[in-house]
């Protein structure tokens, strides 16, 4: 994808940059561990460090292209695979509760998208995925919709592309509530439209700009924020929006394989790893189920 072809840019100019005076046969596990401090303690252009992700993905990028060196004879060792990368804590991720996400709406109807920020909270969808749905991929009758498409940004530009993985190419039912504010959507996007006559783009999307475009990522997230902001709810990102979907999902007892399936989830096991601290809960409601079944009330 266009956006992993530019993270894989930047970051070979970041490894160059960093070691690019060293002879790759005589590069040591020693000088890559010292590449990688540097880049933690003053890594970026105003001298300040990255973050240890960024680093832990350099060590990635690095290994395995050490790892093509060593296969096509280049090199007679991969310095990288005795190089110790950056350990990465999975960060704490913060979510509404039913009541500030009700808060939340209550500032946000105003807003043109404010059907986006129902989607994103009633279905865990990613922020390119519901950027990237059209009209054509919502059934309002039935209320599925089929995620085919999303809307990202490269280097400040905007691009469609397919989902992020095969897993992320699926279908999802919506809720009566949210169908029913999507009608409204549609309703006020069609009036947009007719404002607008010939300039309007026409690509179908569902949630654009003013003029029918895609809408920037970027500005979607800024907007949220300002919102956010207005409504006087804890401050969270707008990815927090899918955690804070999954988190009441798997609170209210939905199976997390249908949770795992409407996340996009690769496996299961990675919904149930990122919600582990979920999970105890529903491990005691399971126990307490069954054993009324087992012993009556």
């Amino acid at each position: 994808k266009a956006s992993t072809h530019h993270s894989y840019v930047i970051t070979s100019k970041r490894i160059r940059s960093g070691l690019g005076h060293v002879q790759i046969q005589a590069l040591t596990p020693l000088q890559i561990e010292g590449f990688y401090n540097d880049l933690l303690d003053h890594g970026r252009a105003d001298g300040t460090g990255l973050s240890p992700k960024t680093v832990r993905n350099t060590h990635t990028v690095l290994r395995k292209a050490l790892s093509d060196a060593q296969r096509l004879g280049l090199v007679y060792r991969n310095a990288a695979d005795a190089a110790r990368g950056p350990s990465v804590e999975r960060p704490e991720f913060t979510v509404w509760s039913s009541e500030e996400i009700r808060q939340f709406f209550a500032a946000a109807e105003p807003n043109r998208l404010f059907g986006a920020y129902v989607l994103l909270v009633t279905s865990g969808l990613r922020r390119g995925e519901v950027l990237g749905a059209r009209w054509q991929d919502i059934d309002l009758d039935s209320g599925e919709m089929s995620i085919v498409q999303t809307v990202t940004s490269v280097n400040g530009k905007k691009m469609i592309g397919s989902p992020k993985t095969k897993k992320s190419s699926r279908s999802i039912f919506l809720d009566e509530k949210t169908v029913a504010l999507l009608r409204v959507h549609r309703k006020l996007q069609r009036e947009e439209q007719l404002a607008a006559g010939p300039d309007w783009d026409g690509a179908g999307l569902a949630f654009t700009d003013e003029f029918g475009g895609p809408v920037q990522p970027e500005r979607f997230s800024k907007e949220f924020r300002r919102v956010v902001a207005a409504s006087g709810v804890p401050r969270i990102r707008l990815h927090d929006l899918r955690h804070t979907y999954a988190t009441l999902a798997l609170k209210a007892g939905v199976h997390p394989k249908v949770v795992s399936e409407r996340l996009g989830h690769s496996t299961i096991a990675i919904t149930l790893d990122l919600y582990s601290h979920v999970t105890p809960g529903m491990a005691r409601g399971a126990a307490d189920l069954v054993a009324a079944k087992i012993f009556g009330d």
